[in-house]
């Protein structure tokens, strides 16, 4: 686990070129190597580190989410752990935020990963921008610095299935971004598969717009009004010319179609409803297994500062 090790050697030495104090939340989601056992030496080594260890994998937008409900700062940064985030753009972050901006996103400007991961990424970002009913910020993952007020509201949102980044665009405030390069991962390979990417941007989508469905009802309606001008040419051709023969080729190109596009819409439509199902099951979106070095009782009240002039 050198990650981990380089991760704080950079971290700190960057946190410590600011003029006040820090705290670095570790959220162990369930972890099946030896990054508990670390974390928590961290802590015995520096009580600066703390830990929240989540009773399982709950997912990387619930580990997030655990994160921002027991940061205590006036501001708070998310940031994975494996260096593809350089602790260093953090000074960067915070230079803005001083300016008098509530949220402060990274945007990547450049990333060294696969290219067919990157076209991935930004396919899903100008997806997101066209559909979303929010506006949401091309190439800006979950690196970001947020005041404490931005906490607050995020914190106050009910919902259980979560999609940080865009629930960081919906509360609004003053926001800006800071162009950077996100690095390479430093150790290890990453859990986070193609199939959590997709569906990642599928919750990202279906949480901010209602468009995909609007998109099944006008598809469905230019089909039918193409079914219906068909008929109509039909019945014409056979008054004018008699007998006409049709195709079996053309009739069961015709009704695959139409299947598939039945299926696709009830698969957009089921997918809405799985949403509403989730939500209305009401289940946390994580379970603490152990804190070390945060007070819970303290964190049961919501943290509150005085907003900044």
């Amino acid at each position: 686990m050198d990650v981990l090790a380089e991760f704080r050697r950079r971290l700190v030495s960057t946190l410590e070129q600011v003029d006040a104090g820090f705290e670095v939340v570790f959220v162990d989601d369930g972890s099946t190597d030896e990054t508990a056992r670390i974390i928590d030496c961290m802590h015995g080594e520096d009580p600066r580190f703390k830990c929240v260890h989540l009773s399982r994998n709950f997912g990387h937008q619930a580990a997030v989410t655990a994160g921002l409900r027991y940061a205590s700062g006036d501001v708070t940064c998310v940031m994975d752990a494996d260096l593809q985030d350089p602790p260093e753009v953090l000074i960067r972050l915070l230079a803005e935020w001083e300016k008098g901006h509530d949220a402060v996103y990274a945007v990547r400007q450049t990333r060294r990963e696969k290219r067919l991961k990157v076209a991935f990424y930004k396919l899903f970002y100008r997806a997101l921008t066209r559909l979303s009913d929010v506006p949401m910020p091309l190439d800006a993952g979950d690196f970001c610095l947020l005041s404490r007020r931005v906490v607050n509201e995020i914190n106050r949102l009910p919902e259980k299935e979560r999609f940080v980044r865009g629930l960081r665009a919906w509360v609004g405030f003053t926001q800006v971004g800071v162009a950077y390069d996100r690095d390479v991962r430093f150790a290890g390979e990453s859990k986070y598969g193609f199939a959590g990417l997709i569906g990642l941007a599928v919750n990202g989508i279906v949480s901010f717009s209602d468009k995909p469905l609007i998109y099944v009802v006008v598809s469905g309606s230019m089909i039918s009004v193409a079914a219906f001008l068909y008929g109509a040419y039909l019945i014409a051709r056979r008054l004018l010319y008699g007998n006409v023969i049709t195709g079996y080729a053309s009739l069961m190109s015709g009704v695959l179609f139409l299947s598939g596009v039945q299926l696709l819409a009830l698969g957009v439509i089921g997918i809405y409803v799985s949403k509403v199902f989730q939500e209305v099951k009401a289940r946390p979106t994580y379970i603490v297994r152990s804190l070390l070095g945060i007070d819970d009782v303290a964190h049961e009240r919501e943290v509150s500062v005085e907003e900044r002039a």
